[in-house]
């Protein structure tokens, strides 16, 4: 099965814990090499954030389950890229 390159995630999240803690926990996890964390919307209870991860095999259960053992949970996932090469989006009429 191709390996996963790109993870792009929509989590929902209270304010603690913080936005730095949430990314480095999931750059610790085994086959990921790298993590963009944005903050998106914030509002009295909860922030939304945008996750980009990274990686030659991105393990997403594992992923998902460091998500939801820091109290977020995955919203929705927005982009995924699979194959030996990361593959940019580009541009369509539609667009």
């Amino acid at each position: 099965m191709a390996p996963v390159r790109r993870l792009v995630l929509d989590l929902l999240k209270p304010h603690d814990p913080d936005i730095v803690r949430i990314t480095r926990h999931v750059a610790d996890c085994d086959g990921v090499s790298g993590v963009n964390a944005a903050l998106v919307e914030t509002d009295r209870d909860v922030q939304t954030l945008k996750l980009t991860v990274v990686g030659d095999d991105v393990p997403e259960r594992v992923v998902y389950e460091t998500i939801e053992e820091l109290g977020a949970s995955v919203h929705s996932v927005d982009e995924v890229v699979c194959g030996e090469v990361l593959v940019e989006q580009t541009a369509t009429p539609q667009d």
